[in-house]
């Protein structure tokens, strides 16, 4: 699809999870594009995950795969930005970093991590890499939902509307190649969901 708007194109397959994959992952995107100008580091899991019945392996994969991953490609590519001249890196939280879901707690544990490291980042890699972080709210709730469920959710939100992840990908877009005096910021796009 990216090829159609004429731009090189391609794709690095790997489990966030696992640090040597996450270092193979970044090589491989630097060797197969040279140089990079931006990372959105977006990939994520969400599991239920009720206290009660919590393991020590749930936490460990989440805190893996939603920060340690993210961390080391941001830090890996976030240095080859540096050295080609600067670049743009945005981290992918949620909404509920703030405000916690009751029964994800390793999820939004690790999306408050994000948070945190996308304003260090932003310190360690200025001036030449900018680094910020989206936060998404009500964009793509659960299948499972019924439609009550969702009514609910939209009710919640200041703009009565769930958001989509077109609505996303445009403060993705925004905050890469607009937002040139940006750096160490948290955007939400949850329709006002974190102040009603």
């Amino acid at each position: 699809m990216a090829r159609s708007f004429g731009v090189r194109a391609g794709v690095v397959v790997g489990d966030l999870g696992d640090a040597g994959e996450v270092r193979r992952v970044g090589e491989e995107a630097l060797a197969t594009f040279g140089k990079l100008n931006a990372l959105v580091n977006s990939a994520s899991i969400f599991l239920h995950t009720p206290v009660e019945m919590l393991s020590t392996e749930q936490w460990d994969r989440t805190m893996s795969v939603n920060l340690k991953g993210p961390f080391l490609l941001a830090l890996r590519l976030g240095r080859a930005m540096q050295a080609g001249g600067g670049g743009a890196i945005v981290n992918i939280a949620d909404w509920a970093a703030v405000r916690p879901y009751r029964e994800y707690l390793p999820y939004c544990v690790s999306k408050a991590g994000v948070v945190s490291m996308t304003i260090g980042l932003a310190k360690a890699l200025a001036p030449k890499v900018r680094v910020n972080c989206v936060a998404p709210g009500p964009v793509m709730p659960p299948e499972s939902y019924t439609d009550e469920e969702r009514n609910e959710l939209v009710q919640r939100t200041l703009l009565k509307r769930l958001g989509s992840p077109q609505d996303v990908a445009r403060m993705v877009r925004f905050l890469i190649s607009e937002a040139e005096f940006s750096t160490g910021g948290v955007y939400l796009v949850d329709g006002g969901r974190l102040n009603a």
